[in-house]
């Protein structure tokens, strides 16, 4: 399949680089430029502007936030300009709930598709193509990009056919496993100030009662006190966050846990731990018994 992808930031790489090795025909593009020679030695073309990467029949956008990704696609020489007619527009990113649906209906007025498909999983998982994707759009559309998200990820649920469904899902997951970190570094906090090997600890729940991925990465992290490199940017989980929040406002529902860790965002980035990973919210609790100083 030709197709296009833009952003090739920690997961943007790796999931292109799996596009290309599954032999599909890809143009890649990234708004700051050298980051994509490892792609182009793998056999990927260089795109040079946004234009470039919509000439296939589907472009796939990676990006950080909201404003980068209203910029390649609503901005002047962005997709919306640049797609054709029956083409389609899968955005990966992690956006808002309100631009997911402002990008559902200019990608109509245009005539293009467009499917919503965030991912769940770090970057080691995006570089062995074990994502977790879930999607939303028109069915056609979502069944035409299917070979993509098979090169890219272990399993793909679709949501519904409303593209900001999918959006609303992947926020509420990142919320889910906020709420697991704070609660992983409060109970580390508590049994590690009580002389208990906090690695030991997280080595035994997470091969018992909490046998899960998330429990075992997030876990480790916190008892080793490891968030460097950041797999995941603090700021990042911060503006997830604050997504969440904003879905919930204006849904009329209630999230005081949401708010807490708005608060634990905002202390660990007052604090200068903006190139930490996320989990680093997780060692707030040993910060205040005692335990630990400021991470920034």
């Amino acid at each position: 399949m030709k197709i296009g992808f833009i952003g090739l930031g920690h997961m943007g790489a790796s999931m292109a680089t799996n596009l290309v090795k599954a032999g599909h025909d890809v143009t890649v593009y990234n708004r700051s430029p050298g980051k994509s020679a490892a792609l182009i030695e793998l056999g990927a073309r260089a795109g040079t502007s946004v234009a470039d990467a919509c000439a296939g029949s589907v472009v796939v956008s990676m990006l950080a936030d909201d404003e980068a990704a209203s910029d390649v696609a609503l901005g002047e020489g962005g997709i919306i300009r640049h797609l054709a007619r029956d083409a389609v527009h899968v955005s990966m990113s992690t956006i808002s709930v309100a631009l997911s649906r402002r990008l559902a209906q200019a990608h109509a007025q245009a005539q293009q598709g467009y499917v919503t498909a965030p991912v769940f999983g770090r970057p080691d998982i995006a570089q062995a193509a074990r994502l977790f994707i879930v999607a939303a759009g028109e069915a056609a559309a979502v069944d035409a990009c299917r070979p993509l998200f098979a090169a890219m990820g272990q399993k793909t649920t679709v949501i519904g056919t409303d593209p900001s469904a999918a959006n609303l899902v992947k926020l509420s997951g990142n919320f889910l496993l906020a709420c697991a970190i704070e609660a992983l570094g409060e109970a580390v906090a508590l049994v590690a100030k009580a002389g208990i090997d906090p690695l030991a600890y997280v080595e035994f729940l997470t091969s018992t009662v909490f046998n899960v991925p998330a429990y075992k990465t997030y876990g480790t992290l916190i008892a080793q006190g490891t968030f460097e490199p950041a797999g995941f940017a603090a700021p990042l989980g911060y503006k997830d966050i604050r997504l969440a929040l904003a879905a919930a406002e204006d849904l009329q529902v209630p999230m005081p846990v949401g708010s807490l860790l708005h608060e634990r965002f905002v202390r660990l980035l007052a604090q200068g731990g903006a190139a930490l990973d996320w989990s680093a919210i997780g060692g707030l609790a040993a910060q205040d018994a005692g335990r630990l100083r400021s991470m920034g």
